[in-house]
């Protein structure tokens, strides 16, 4: 649990030097991290956080908290396959419902990443 909350603490730490932080006052209003997203959400968010504790534990045993993009390239065919089971626990003990938000969070960081415009 200790390295779940030092993981948020430094992602919080991270988000607080991005340009979001950093834009005039009305725009960050419209960006409501906190009150729009982890109030609305929190436990579904400690579920994914928690998703990619044991992940980065399978792929990455003994090495810090990362999201190593080399194992992870299939989104949307994992993102299905763990939605066929929906409201089931996988053998991880992490729910199938949990991994389809995970991969969905991870397609929508590539795609808005990319910046391709969308049509």
């Amino acid at each position: 649990m200790k390295q779940l909350q030092g993981f948020v603490e430094k992602r919080i730490q991270e988000i607080k030097e991005t340009e979001v932080v950093k834009q005039p006052t009305e725009e960050r209003k419209t960006l409501p991290i906190y009150s729009g997203v982890l109030k609305y959400f929190p436990d579904a968010i400690k579920e994914i956080a928690r998703c990619s504790y044991k992940g980065n534990q399978q792929h990455n045993p003994n090495k810090k908290l990362h999201w190593d993009r080399s194992k992870s390239g299939d989104e949307l065919d994992a993102l299905t396959r763990h939605l066929l089971q929906a409201g089931t626990m996988d053998t991880d003990g992490v729910r199938h419902s949990v991994k389809v938000a995970w991969r969905a969070l991870a397609n929508l960081q590539k795609e808005l990443e990319s910046g391709e415009e969308i049509i």
